[in-house]
């Protein structure tokens, strides 16, 4: 047999090295994963309630439209339920937008550094990717504005971007926004738009009336902690939804699921609850970094990239030998940065210790 071209030397996605490897291999009892940005402080007890409630339906298919979670959902944000496609997690209808707009005659422009998945679900499709540095890990719209032309079908723009926690303020992605053309699908990927408390921050739901050719895509793995159930969601204009539907597989988000987000969903102070407790971790984070004259990225997510000046794989695997899991930011465009989630007060203080430490036995 032989796979097609494209999938030749294409690596999958890394994700966070898992807990119980780490035990194992290192012989650890206590293991902090920070790695992963997933929520330290679990999910709603709300949601787990209705999981509970929902074990006896572990025999039935799900409602393959999603009708309780596509109408909950649907009143949250102030939008038609017609707007709205779910997928298995972000990830997902990332790949449906590839498989549905992308080609070998086709190009797609992002920002680079920015969410692996974009670049990796276009090869998958054959098409052009044409990638724009970030410009002190910002986005360049400037340049990426420059780079389309009249064969891209899709741009990417991931606000809170991962991996550096910058975001793109609403007059710079109004003005963006203004000046791609109508054939273009802007993807605005806001996978961490619940954390982002930034003023200027924009509310890009308001912007789809005007802009039939945007798709808002959010996720519940992230502020809701849900991310094991894997839900995703798009916000579109009606007609690129219906469009859209055929490439996304039946049943793809689970009975359980729809019952535990349309939980969540209600418990709202939990969210603002976790937001808090973010903010607060990120500045200690922020004094570390002014205390050990530490460049980073001020962070609109629940992460950090922080510049320590050596290998980041060092900085890992210092940090793995001490039980924590970070993301090394040799994978991610920056070698000498690691990627840290921001933990419960408890856990940052003591990767901080950690952290200083480290410095410390180099000094």
């Amino acid at each position: 047999m032989k796979v097609n071209e494209q999938l030749i030397g294409l690596t999958p996605y890394q994700p966070g090295k898992p807990i119980e490897d780490v035990k194992r291999e290192l012989g650890l009892d206590k293991i902090t994963k920070l790695a992963s940005n997933e929520n330290p402080f679990g999910s709603s007890e709300k949601a787990k309630e209705a999981i509970r409630n929902s074990l006896d339906e572990l025999a039935l298919y799900p409602d393959g439209y999603a009708r309780n979670m596509r109408e909950k959902v649907a009143q949250f944000i102030g939008v038609d339920e017609n707007q709205l496609i779910f997928g298995n997690g972000s990830d997902e209808l990332i790949a449906i937008l590839c498989t549905a707009l992308l080609s070998p005659a086709k190009n797609t422009v992002m920002a680079n550094p920015s969410f692996s998945q974009y670049s990796h679900n276009a090869t998958l499709q054959g098409a052009e990717i044409r990638m724009v540095e970030n410009i002190n890990g910002e986005h360049d719209l400037d340049g990426m504005l420059k780079a389309i032309d009249e064969n891209t079908a899709i741009v990417w723009v991931c606000n809170p971007n991962n991996p550096t926690g910058t975001y793109i303020s609403e007059e710079k992605i109004v003005n963006f926004i203004k000046n791609v053309p109508e054939h273009i699908l802007i993807v605005m990927d806001e996978a961490y738009n619940e954390y982002a408390v930034a003023e200027d921050y924009p509310n890009t739901l308001s912007y789809l009336k005007d802009y039939p050719n945007m798709i808002i895509l959010r996720t519940f793995s992230k502020a809701y902690g849900l991310a094991a159930l894997r839900v995703g969601y798009g916000v579109g204009d009606p007609e690129l939804i219906t469009a859209l539907d055929p490439a996304r597989g039946p049943f793809n988000t689970s009975r359980i699921a729809h019952a535990a987000i349309v939980a969540a969903v209600d418990d709202q102070e939990f969210i603002q609850t976790c937001v808090k407790a973010n903010r607060e971790g990120l500045e200690q984070f922020y004094q570390f970094c002014k205390e050990n004259r530490l460049d980073y990225f001020p962070s609109q997510a629940n992460f950090i990239l922080i510049d320590f000046n050596r290998s980041g794989q060092e900085v890992f695997d210092y940090l793995l030998r001490k039980g924590f899991i970070v993301r090394s930011g040799t994978a991610l465009g920056y070698p000498t940065s690691v990627r840290i989630t921001v933990g419960s007060k408890e856990q940052n203080k003591e990767i901080i210790q950690a952290l200083t430490e480290m410095l410390g036995e180099s000094r």
